[in-house]
């Protein structure tokens, strides 16, 4: 390697993308253009990036797989960064294991963690925890502990552990302070911010108000019963029922919750949770029904009680925990309140929806001025500035089972 690309790799090494270029940018020899792919992808350039990278693999050749598989990681680095989750994954491990047998265990590292930022963003948390769980921070280079720590930090805000990601950002910030890297901070800054805004609504007799992340998590420790309009599921002495499959029995303990310690008449709940007008004696009969399959279910937390008018919640605190924006796009609005520019496949691949439910809910929302496309074709991107003064953590997507 000579002295140019040795002192490119330590620019871009150190978050000086301007500075590697200047070594680089006249030259498209094989290390060249793979120096030049990175610097422009950390300057935001992803498509030019990802130009010069698929040059690099090509002008480098099979006989040289170190060097190839350094730009596949690469590769997966900026497709992540463009948030193409389809980019083929399968590509990035054969890239890492080839890293491993060749002794490159800190670009091997990085690729682990690229896999695992994928896996979060689509909210395959125990996967991820369970990759996150085989690396060892200790042994790497500051900006790689700093990155490791992001990630377990992100894996701890999804499960609403605020204490655990807290932890983890110091670390992640003393990491980056010791890698001297701006952006990496930066991020890590963010993050943190996260923890101090309002992340969800707490309802509780009839009384409001907004709760941050570790309010949530006190909440969750408690012993109220509480009916979790972010996941779809009630908790309460230790156990959780999930109900995002049986969205009439959420929707009738929503309503219960919302009138709590009150009761709730039989004609507002057939009319809310069935949309219909109490009419006849079948709509009677089916809310007895549904009541009974809502009594079984939360049998093991709390009971419900027939009134004269309707039904009422029985236990000794009732909590509705709402997300912080009522909208029918609430989750849609969280992946892009992110910052970054969305295709509409891999928003669909972290929803778990059809794309063309995607497509057709970003046109919904686009013609309200809340989301921007820009580009044609495959090239389309969507994306929307952050919802003001709140975290969207319980608004992301988690993999059933996972919380």
């Amino acid at each position: 390697m000579d002295s140019l690309i040795t002192a490119a790799s330590r620019a871009l090494s150190a978050g000086d993308p301007l500075g590697a270029l200047n070594y680089v940018a006249l030259r498209d020899d094989p290390p060249a253009l793979a120096l030049r792919g990175i610097a422009m992808a950390q300057l935001g350039d992803l498509q030019r990036a990802k130009l010069l990278l698929q040059r690099a693999v090509k002008a480098f050749g099979d006989n040289e797989p170190l060097a190839r598989a350094r730009c596949r990681v690469a590769e997966a680095e900026v497709a992540l960064a463009a948030r193409d989750l389809a980019w083929p994954v399968q590509a990035l491990e054969a890239a890492r294991r080839v890293l491993q047998e060749h002794g490159d265990g800190v670009n091997a590292a990085h690729a682990r963690y690229l896999q695992i930022r994928r896996l979060l963003l689509i909210g395959e948390l125990d996967d991820a925890q369970t990759l996150l769980g085989d690396l060892a921070p200790t042994t790497l280079p500051p900006a790689l502990r700093a990155a490791h720590e992001l990630v377990a930090a992100g894996i701890a805000l999804r499960r609403v552990q605020a204490q655990a990601a807290e932890v983890a950002l110091v670390r992640a910030q003393r990491a980056a302070e010791q890698a001297g890297i701006p952006s990496l901070s930066a991020e890590i800054e963010h993050a943190r911010h996260l923890l101090e805004r309002p992340a969800a609504r707490l309802t509780r007799a009839g009384q409001s108000q907004s709760v941050t992340l570790a309010e949530v998590e006190t909440l969750f420790a408690s012993t109220s019963l509480v009916i979790d309009a972010c996941r779809y599921n009630v908790r309460g002495a230790g156990m959780t029922v999930a109900l995002a499959s049986r969205p009439v029995l959420f929707h009738l303990a929503r309503l219960l919750a919302e009138a709590w310690p009150g009761d709730v008449s039989r004609e507002v709940l057939i009319a809310k949770a069935f949309r219909l007008k109490l009419s006849d004696d079948s709509h009677r009969v089916r809310l007895r029904v549904e009541i009974g399959r809502l009594r079984a279910a939360l049998q093991p937390l709390a009971s419900i009680t027939a009134t004269r008018q309707g039904f009422t919640l029985q236990a000794s605190d009732v909590a509705l925990l709402t997300l912080p924006v009522e909208d029918k796009y609430a989750a849609l609005l969280a992946m892009l309140a992110d910052g970054e520019a969305w295709s509409s496949s891999a928003l669909a691949l972290a929803l778990g929806n059809s794309q063309r439910q995607v497509q057709r809910a970003l046109e919904a929302l686009a013609s309200e001025d809340k989301v921007q496309a820009f580009g044609l074709g495959r090239a389309r991107r969507w994306m929307t500035p952050p919802v003001p003064g709140f975290a969207t953590i319980l608004l992301l997507p988690v993999s059933l089972g996972n919380g």
